[in-house]
């Protein structure tokens, strides 16, 4: 009997049980767990070659299909249990099939969470369902209090793409064990609060690699492909994560609060993921092509929320030099102007704010990009004027200076350069006014 006439015989169908693999030189019977909401769950548990020949006799223990090797093979509209022949895939077959219809909760449901950026939402879907091995933004859901919705979407998901979809804690990311979440199409994070920047450049790093290590507790790391998307929410709409100014990756949404609830909006919700497969495969475009490695173009995903988290995300000496450098260009009515790390040092220390020059040199260089000239040349030099607080001298310098202008500092904290305190002009109460007469099931 051939590998793939075996793996046709021992096909898994749910409720069908004492089905066998062999992948390498390990036995597993493939069992469907029941689950306290009523559904099943495939899981693979290892088994003995023994016993199944004790259970089932010679002939059957002998014609178990073997396989060379696990693979994790993303395809959410032709699944493939076995790639090639001759390997097993753990990626979770799809338990929906496109069906024609409407899909009105769902399309609420991402008007609240998405707003005028819900066409962006959609795309996100589209490329999640359709082309699941595209890099996609980080999408962080925050909101100052509870019930918004925004864990009604995560379970949406985990509706829809099933066990390929995992539920993390914030301990998960400072763990050197993996194996149970690298492998996944989808990793949410409910309350999430990861300051430790050692794990928010772990997240970073993870959501542009194409290969990753995984370890399993026990066993040798194993390096595989990486297609795994990141989603979290945070009722800390300041700094659930830190994201450096610039950084790209992230689509930060403030959720507004619900007017109304419904127990079961989800369940209505689950109803209508055929139809809405059935739409983005057949009947949708994207409403935007693809403009950088994770898809989306950043000006696209700009929003305050993702503004204000990126000024909170900065360290004193870094947001103390923004705000010089703004109120400096506000003052003398420029849009550009030039330094040496000498020069802001003096007129930060004027304002009160002590720092050294190689912390100085770090946020120009690190964060802001910003190099010297190659040689040393004259510049307009400024200054504190100590003697008139909240005016600047200007007189003529030499040096290796740098040059920042108010369009770099624009687009480095947000286009509309919003400060870390200003709440007033949020996602939250722009959405709220469009949704005002709207009655929102859940």
């Amino acid at each position: 009997m051939t590998a793939q006439q075996s793996a046709n015989q021992y096909s898994p169908q749910e409720g069908n049980t004492d089905l066998y693999i062999r992948v390498r030189t390990d036995y597993y019977k493939i069992v469907y767990k029941p689950m306290t909401d009523g559904t099943r769950a495939k899981q693979l548990i290892r088994w003995k070659y023994s016993t199944i020949k004790k259970d089932h006799g010679q002939e059957v223990a002998e014609d178990v299909p073997c396989y060379d090797d696990f693979i994790i093979f993303p395809d959410n509209v032709h699944p493939k249990q076995v790639v090639d022949g001759k390997f097993w895939n753990l990626y979770h077959p799809k338990k929906y099939q496109p069906e024609q219809g409407e899909f009105q909760n769902i399309d609420k449901l991402m008007q609240h969470i998405f707003g005028d950026q819900k066409e962006l939402g959609y795309d996100y879907l589209q490329l999640l369902y359709l082309q699941p091995r595209q890099k996609l933004p980080i999408i962080v859901l925050v909101s100052r209090e509870r019930n918004t919705g925004k864990s009604t979407f995560m379970h949406f998901l985990h509706l829809w793409f099933g066990d390929n979809v995992t539920f993390n804690t914030n301990e998960d990311f400072g763990s050197q064990f993996n194996a149970d979440w690298a492998g996944m199409l989808l990793i949410c994070v409910d309350e999430a609060m990861l300051s430790k920047r050692e794990s928010s450049e772990r997240i970073k790093n993870l959501s542009t690699s194409p290969i990753y290590k995984i370890e399993a507790k026990g066993k040798d790391k194993v390096q595989q492909e990486f297609f795994a998307k990141f989603i979290f929410c945070s009722n800390n709409v300041d700094k659930p994560l830190i994201i450096d100014p610039g950084e790209t990756r992230y689509w930060v949404r403030e959720v507004p609060r619900l007017e109304s609830d419904d127990v079961n909006f989800l369940s209505k919700l689950e109803k209508e993921i055929p139809h809405l497969m059935y739409h983005l495969k057949n009947e949708r475009s994207l409403s935007v092509p693809k403009s950088s490695r994770m898809y989306f173009s950043p000006k696209d995903l700009m929003t305050p929320a993702l503004t204000r988290i990126m000024m909170n995300s900065r360290s004193q000496i870094e947001a103390a030099m923004y705000e010089l450098c703004i109120d400096l260009m506000d003052s003398m009515g420029i849009d550009s102007f030039s330094f040496v790390s000498g020069d802001l040092k003096i007129m930060l220390s004027d304002k009160g704010i002590k720092c050294d020059d190689s912390a100085i040199r770090r946020v120009l260089k690190e964060l802001w990009h910003l190099h010297p000239r190659a040689s040393a040349s004259a510049y307009d030099q400024y200054s504190y004027g100590v003697m008139i607080p909240g005016n600047y001298t200007c007189s003529q310098g030499k040096g290796r200076y740098y040059t920042v202008t108010r369009e770099k500092l624009q687009n480095l904290y947000g286009f509309c350069c919003f400060v870390a305190d200003n709440s007033e002009n949020t996602d939250t109460e722009q959405v709220t006014e469009q949704q005002d007469d709207k009655d929102l099931p859940f």
